[in-house]
């Protein structure tokens, strides 16, 4: 007997918008990372993230409020599942930031310089990331959106910004 393996075409999902009431609420824990909803789900926010020309998004940035995030960023993929930071370093750096549930707002935003996030991946095992640059800022952007931290509330007043 021959089996066909049936391949979803991803599909592309809506951003939400702010001020959307999921963007402002904690998204729920992932129970089951290998659960097939999951990966598809991967699926369409990697599709959707590319199509709109992001670097990062998150479930919720889609209407789905779950502690899932994916980033691209230098050529490599990160999947983050229940994300959370375990490590911030004391130093801090302004820069503007830009969101696809923000269209057109550009603010600066303090961030810390290295973090160090443990998260689950599409397997469920569990990953420890150092990140530091613009690595750690998108980490931290898309880790605020999963705790209902839209970007405008991390807004820095009067101070000069690095582009």
């Amino acid at each position: 007997m021959i089996q066909f393996q049936s391949h979803k075409i991803m599909a592309i999902l809506p951003i939400t918008i702010y001020p959307n009431p999921i963007l402002k609420k904690k998204t729920q824990k992932i129970k089951d990372p290998g659960d097939p909803e999951v990966r598809e789900l991967i699926l369409d926010i990697l599709e959707t993230m590319e199509k709109n020309e992001g670097v990062g998004l998150a479930a919720n940035q889609v209407g789905k409020s779950v502690r899932l995030s994916v980033v691209r960023y230098e050529g490599r993929t990160y999947i983050l599942i229940n994300p959370k930071i375990k490590s911030k370093s004391w130093k801090k750096v302004i820069l503007e930031e830009r969101c696809l549930s923000f269209p057109g707002v550009a603010i600066p935003v303090k961030r810390h310089a290295k973090i160090s996030v443990e998260a689950q991946n599409k397997s469920g095992k569990k990953v420890i990331i150092k990140a530091d640059g613009m690595l750690a800022r998108i980490f931290q952007h898309e880790i605020d959106h999963l705790d209902g931290i839209p970007f405008i509330k991390r807004e820095v007043k009067n101070k000069s910004v690095k582009k």
